[in-house]
């Protein structure tokens, strides 16, 4: 795969994710809404790790990380950094169920709203990038 088949792939996910997360957050689901929004700046990081780097991304789910990886650290905005603090351990702790009654707890529909609109606007951010 050429690297712009690359980056439409990771792309083509983070849109899907991204979709599946406003299914989640219509049908109140809020506990996998956090989780898709976290799936989807992870696959949209990785396409522009590809651009960037021009190579395969990491094996990693680490949106800190990525950001770091790509050099993007100076250039988010302060609500951006705040997101992938919210996002990045909603990625492990929804995926486990010793954590999943605390998150439930945490997880109202406004602030899952608020996540979603933050993730679309970061989502935008980073396609322009691309």
């Amino acid at each position: 795969m050429r690297h712009k088949e690359k980056i439409k792939y990771w792309i083509d996910l983070a849109d899907y994710d991204f979709e599946t997360a406003k299914v989640m957050l219509l049908s109140n689901r809020f506990l996998y809404v956090g989780f898709m929004c976290h799936q989807c700046i992870e696959k949209a990081l990785k396409a522009l790790y590809v651009k960037t780097k021009l190579e395969a991304p990491p094996k990693i789910h680490s949106l800190s990380i990525l950001i770091r990886k790509i050099g993007l650290e100076n250039d988010l905005s302060d609500l951006f950094i705040e997101l992938v603090d919210k996002l990045d351990p909603l990625n492990i702790e929804a995926r486990y169920p010793t954590y999943k009654d605390e998150l439930f707890k945490s997880l109202t529909k406004d602030y899952c709203q608020i996540v979603f609109d933050q993730t679309s606007e970061l989502l935008k951010w980073i396609k322009t990038k691309l």
